[in-house]
């Protein structure tokens, strides 16, 4: 009977596997036919490197440059602001706080998730975006650098709840092996938790990134939606999920602003599908050293 249980057990796993993976293929296929009808009539040099955005004017220009642009400012923004904090507040969880209050911190940080991100838009709209504004002195408050709080927000919780389960799961010998050998606790936590918990926090950061990066109702709330390139990350961006948004509902199907719109997507998953290529990439060069 437990066989035949394994047995089971194992083919629901593989069918299940089998199955996303199927999934991916004809979500890139699905993107890939429309995308590249689109490159063929446009020109993908013209559309990645084109300065201008401006699909429903009469001469129309379909340059993603300034997207893209948008969409790392408020990424990289996102990622310096949500990763050392995710980190650190992981650590703190699992390796300072005391034992009672663990538990209680790590369920508030992961309640942060469910939290909508029209509600975080919302709230940012209100709260945050006056506020950069009246700080920095700025003719407007919605930024790449207000987004990027946003979305730091919406990051840390999956960098700490999986950092700090990553951190976790180091064997305590190599924590009292450390401290038997003179080493305080910040020298321990530094040199030989972290290191060992590396790819697991790694990963973690990877997937906030790509909670960043692939983020649509928040950012288009809140960093101007201002199509152009931007010099700073305290001006208006537009970012390439937000573009997929808020014109979708204005295209004629099959018509070039429609493709358009498909080879954004194009891109985007291909950036994505980089970034995770990369990811795994490092982490089995850590894992093998």
């Amino acid at each position: 009977m437990r066989k035949v249980l394994d047995f089971i057990i194992e083919k629901i796993i593989f069918i299940c596997g089998t199955v996303s993976i199927i999934f991916v293929i004809l979500i890139f296929s699905f993107l890939f036919k429309e995308g590249f009808s689109f490159f063929k009539d446009f020109g993908v040099l013209k559309f990645i490197g084109g300065h201008f955005w401006y699909p429903s004017s009469d001469h129309a220009s379909f340059g993603i440059l300034p997207l893209i642009v948008g969409s790392v400012f408020v990424t990289i923004g996102a990622c310096a602001i949500a990763v050392p904090i995710g980190v650190m507040t992981a650590l703190f969880i699992s390796e300072i706080v005391p034992k009672g209050i663990r538990d209680i911190l790590k369920s508030l940080v992961e309640l942060m998730a469910a939290i909508p991100s029209v509600v975080i838009g919302f709230i940012g709209m209100i709260t945050l975006v006056p506020l950069v504004k009246s700080i920095f002195n700025l003719p407007t408050g919605l930024t790449a650098f207000s987004g990027s709080i946003m979305l730091a927000f919406m990051a840390i919780p999956t960098i700490v709840t999986i950092s700090e389960d990553a951190i976790r799961s180091v064997p305590w010998q190599y924590k009292q092996g450390a401290l038997a050998l003179g080493a305080t606790k910040w020298q321990t936590l530094r040199r030989i938790i972290l290191k060992a918990a590396m790819p697991g926090i790694i990963a973690a950061v990877m997937l906030g990134i790509g909670r960043v990066i692939g983020e649509t109702m928040a950012v288009m709330m809140i960093t101007g939606n201002a199509a152009h390139i931007p010099h700073s990350i305290f001006e208006p961006v537009r970012t390439m999920t937000a573009t997929i948004a808020a014109e979708m509902g204005e295209t004629v199907r099959g018509g070039m602003h429609y493709r358009s719109l498909f080879a954004i997507g194009l891109v985007l998953f291909l950036i994505t599908f980089l970034i995770n290529f990369v990811a795994d990439l490092f982490l089995g060069k850590n894992k093998n050293t």
